[in-house]
């Protein structure tokens, strides 16, 4: 069943608006990831993930992240749109967060420039923001959504929204 979706107001995204399946486009917007109070990302090359009923997750380049705290494990995925994906472990100082980070290692055809690219678990992160505006996390703990006041829900990923 598909929820009644928010209307967008001008300057506004609706999240029902975005194609199925994803599509991938490079943003210029400022995008900055806080964790155990350092700047752990910041970028303006970064890369943002659109698809039906989801804020958009967005993608930072290598060169912009303090990869010195970013350790690999061994837990991988496949998303049907972007391809095989491996987790990254957060350490920072007396702080250590499971699963907090994502690359796309083997991307499908249509997503091939996000290779290398990370994506930042807002919900394990001290703050995330986009354009200097804190995101809000999509809810649950599968999707990697932002939210920010330019975009309308519903959003899919809380309780009872798997079958949108």
């Amino acid at each position: 069943m598909r929820p009644n979706p928010i209307p967008p107001k001008p300057g506004q995204e609706s999240v029902w608006d975005y194609p199925r399946p994803a599509i991938l486009e490079d943003t210029n917007k400022h995008l900055k990831v806080i964790c155990n109070g350092i700047i752990l990302a910041e970028t303006s090359k970064g890369k943002r993930v659109l698809e039906t009923s989801h804020p958009p997750t967005y993608y930072f380049p290598p060169e912009d992240i303090k990869l010195e705290h970013l350790i690999a494990t061994s837990t991988k995925g496949l998303c049907e749109w972007k391809g095989y994906w491996k987790y990254y472990d957060v350490s920072i100082g007396d702080k250590y967060i499971n699963h907090a980070v994502w690359r796309v290692f083997q991307p499908t055809p249509d997503f091939e420039s996000i290779q290398e690219y990370y994506g930042f678990n807002a919900n394990l992160m001290d703050a995330c923001y986009v354009n200097d505006e804190l995101v809000t996390p999509q809810a649950g703990d599968f999707y990697g959504g932002w939210i920010t006041a330019d975009i309308v829900g519903p959003f899919k990923g809380g309780p009872g929204t798997w079958g949108w």
